[in-house]
């Protein structure tokens, strides 16, 4: 079960630190995807070791893809039938706190990864790279979004 209070919860705690016990992508790329997926996991308890298309973190060295990359947390989330967390791409409209929701800057490739942590009266998000915590998703220029709602934990 996805445990949606905790992971917002463990939002709340991070989006504006780091916490120590994951390594800090800032300066190699960007912690941004880095965090959902603590937040993630906070939620959902579990990891999927399977190399190369798993969803897992030991160390900064020793991670699954789709820990850090928005790309492939985006096609581990919508495609896991094993272990570990999933979901599945809605309409921005039809997310809810706990869920992700991905930007594209240029309209073709996604690079930045929000956690939605309100959706009433609007949608409000927490994020690291450059660190926000419950700001509206209209704060952002974007071209286009995508929603992924976690429908669960295998």
């Amino acid at each position: 079960m996805y445990n949606r209070q905790l992971a917002i919860g463990y939002a709340r705690k991070w989006a504006l630190s780091r916490n120590p016990n994951f390594y800090n992508f800032d300066k190699i790329g960007g912690n941004c995807t880095n965090f959902i997926s603590q937040c993630i996991y906070a939620g959902a308890g579990v990891m999927n070791f399977t190399k190369d298309i798993g969803w897992y973190y030991i160390n900064a060295t020793n991670r699954a893809a789709a820990w850090t990359s928005v790309h492939y947390l985006y096609k581990f989330l919508t495609t896991n039938k094993t272990k570990a967390p999933y979901g599945k791409e809605v309409n921005v409209t039809r997310v809810e706190p706990g869920d992700i929701i991905q930007l594209s800057f240029d309209g073709t490739t996604f690079s930045h990864s929000l956690f939605v942590t309100e959706t009433w009266p609007n949608i409000l998000v927490a994020a690291n790279s450059k660190d926000v915590l419950d700001i509206p998703l209209e704060a952002y220029d974007y071209e286009v979004a995508r929603a992924i709602k976690i429908l669960g934990v295998k």
